[in-house]
């Protein structure tokens, strides 16, 4: 067992290196506690890579993952909206925070489920678990998601305390589109490129329309200040 607990933690941990779920991890933490999320992320990962293991090695059937991407891909989309609403929240409503808190809970760990299903690490964990302990598999697979996540997790909170809270909300609902896209144009065209494309066009129209706004915003701060005067020009007696 401590062999399969070995090697699916090391496969597991490298392919989720630069994957979309380690984004989601960050953009989750940019607006919820950094234990939230990473409670959320546990629980989808602990159920999916169940799931995994049973498929890999009492099943052998194809999920209809296809189906689930565009499950998936709407779900992001209604994130996205939420971050933008925001939640209206005072120091004093303790209930209601804890309603909120709960609420983001459950939007991790169904954002991560619907995600996962069908990824590469899961299709990695399934291959494992056919010719493996599948026990082992199942552990050394969760903990290596988790773990490669929780860096996401930590850049996530780190970056949340440094950068203005509407510069957050925007950047998360952005990102939060962008993965809707994404798995939307996967599942509708899978086995193609369609969907990375898709959001690269989302992620780059965002950032153009960022810059453009930045600039004009800039150009109206300077033609309305009366103090901006030509530094060259010299007083006449």
């Amino acid at each position: 067992m401590l062999a399969a607990i070995l090697l699916s933690f090391g496969v597991i941990f490298v392919a989720e290196l630069g994957d979309k779920s380690q984004l989601m991890a960050m953009t989750f933490a940019l607006r919820y506690r950094w234990w939230v999320v990473l409670g959320g992320i546990t629980v989808a990962t602990t159920l999916v890579h169940l799931v995994s293991v049973a498929v890999g090695h009492y099943v052998g059937v194809a999920l209809p993952t296809a189906a689930i991407s565009i499950v998936g891909g709407i779900a992001f989309l209604i994130f996205g909206l939420w971050t933008l609403r925001g939640d209206d929240l005072t120091d004093d409503e303790q209930n209601k925070a804890g309603r909120v808190t709960r609420s983001a809970f459950i939007a991790v760990a169904s954002a991560f489920f619907l995600a996962e299903l069908g990824d590469k690490t899961m299709l990695a964990t399934i291959t494992l678990a056919t010719d493996n302990d599948w026990i082992g598999i199942w552990i050394g697979s969760t903990v290596g998601m988790v773990a490669a996540d929780a860096l996401a997790i930590i850049v996530g909170s780190v970056l949340g305390k440094h950068l203005p809270e509407g510069f957050i909300k925007i950047g998360a609902a952005v990102l939060f589109f962008v993965f809707g896209v994404w798995l939307l144009l996967e599942g509708i065209f899978p086995d193609s490129a369609a969907g990375i494309i898709g959001g690269g066009v989302v992620l780059a129209v965002s950032v153009a329309g960022a810059l453009a706004r930045m600039a004009w915003k800039r150009s109206r701060a300077t033609d309305s200040d009366p103090q901006l005067v030509d530094e060259n020009r010299t007083p006449i007696d």
